[in-house]
């Protein structure tokens, strides 16, 4: 839950109010986008909420010059993602995931072949993937959201969707 401090201002009130209402609104979609972003629920949660603490703390700027502010945040979302898996990555703090779930009836999705190879993607490929064919988002805008060139969001493209076939015969 987040958690905002108390205001004074009518103005900030009303920004308040908005943002609450629009952190209910789109948290199903964020947490499903966070969930194929990140592999599994929990870190797809805290992924949400750590931009959406983010976001809440400047959301009035946001809104005025932002005509779309779900894009934002999960632009943000992805951007956090690649920054996170970056950190892991530099400290070797990489865990393996588990092949099988903790917990019973965590997601369906889970047990499904191309969820795994999905899952199995390096991050930048995997947020290449979730932008482009998820979001439905172009090369130039999936470029811009994780400050990559046009090339790179090609040949993370290419690479993953390579990955994905070699992992397709498997299930045949």
């Amino acid at each position: 839950m987040i958690v905002l401090p108390p205001v004074e201002h009518v103005e900030e009130q009303a920004a308040v109010r908005d943002f609450t209402e629009f952190a209910r609104a789109s948290m199903p979609g964020l947490l499903r986008y966070g969930h194929v972003l990140t592999g599994n629920p929990h870190d797809a949660a805290d992924l949400v909420q750590a931009v959406l603490e983010k976001v809440a703390s400047r959301w009035a700027a946001l809104v005025r010059g932002n005509p779309d502010p779900l894009a934002y945040v999960r632009r943000a979302m992805a951007n956090a993602h690649v920054s996170r898996w970056r950190r892991r990555r530099r400290e070797n703090l990489v865990a393996d995931l588990p092949d099988e779930p903790a917990e019973a009836g965590v997601d369906r999705l889970e047990h499904e072949p191309l969820w795994r190879a999905l899952r199995d993607l390096p991050p930048r490929q995997r947020a290449v993937v979730v932008l482009r064919f998820y979001e439905g988002l172009s090369e130039e805008e999936i470029a811009r959201a994780l400050g990559v060139s046009r090339g790179t969001v090609k040949s993370q493209s290419s690479k993953a969707m390579a990955s994905l076939r070699a992992r397709a015969g498997e299930w045949a």
